[in-house]
């Protein structure tokens, strides 16, 4: 017959093992479930997988110091800067109102083709309107862009903000 404390620990030794197993079958499930963020991870990651940026592209750096300063109870900040592409946040009051990026078009020859159909102007540029939250102007092989985040900041604003940036500098850019 089994003595009362080696029972004890049989038990023990059985409910340590359940445990070990049932944790590590847990963990293992968990693993492999895609979480709430893989699906858009995903398909953002394969967005631009077939689109390289041109070794010519301008330096995202090239491009801050021609974006309009904050002013006028607005905020700029900065949210992204790449080869070929920089962006800024335009707060207002703490909101987003909007958000304004200057992009190459060497790596999108297409994107510099659509100007050429467009009869509108901003500043003496080729402008056009994307839908309803979404202005921007050719300057030469750069797109300067304003798109709407608020339903304050309407199409008058977009084209407001474009000819608040350094458009005869960003002509300039090589």
């Amino acid at each position: 017959m089994i003595s009362y404390p080696h029972l004890r620990r049989i038990l023990a030794a059985l409910t340590l093992h359940t445990l070990l197993i049932t944790t590590n079958t847990s963990c293992a499930t968990k693993a492999k479930e895609p979480g709430r963020f893989d699906a858009v991870q995903q398909e953002s990651s394969g967005k631009r997988s077939s689109q390289a940026i041109d070794k010519n592209a301008t330096q995202g750096s090239e491009f801050n110091k021609l974006f309009p300063a904050s002013g006028g109870g607005f905020d700029r900040v900065f949210t992204q800067e790449k080869k070929g592409f920089a962006e800024a946040n335009l707060k207002k009051g703490g909101k987003l109102v909007a958000q304004l990026a200057v992009s190459d078009t060497t790596s999108t020859p297409k994107t510099a083709a659509d100007y050429s159909k467009s009869t509108k102007k901003i500043a003496g540029y080729p402008a056009k309107t994307l839908g309803s939250t979404k202005t921007s102007v050719l300057v030469g092989k750069y797109q300067v862009s304003v798109i709407s985040k608020d339903a304050s900041f309407a199409a008058r604003d977009r084209e407001a903000w474009i000819q608040k940036f350094n458009l005869n500098g960003l002509s300039r850019l090589k």
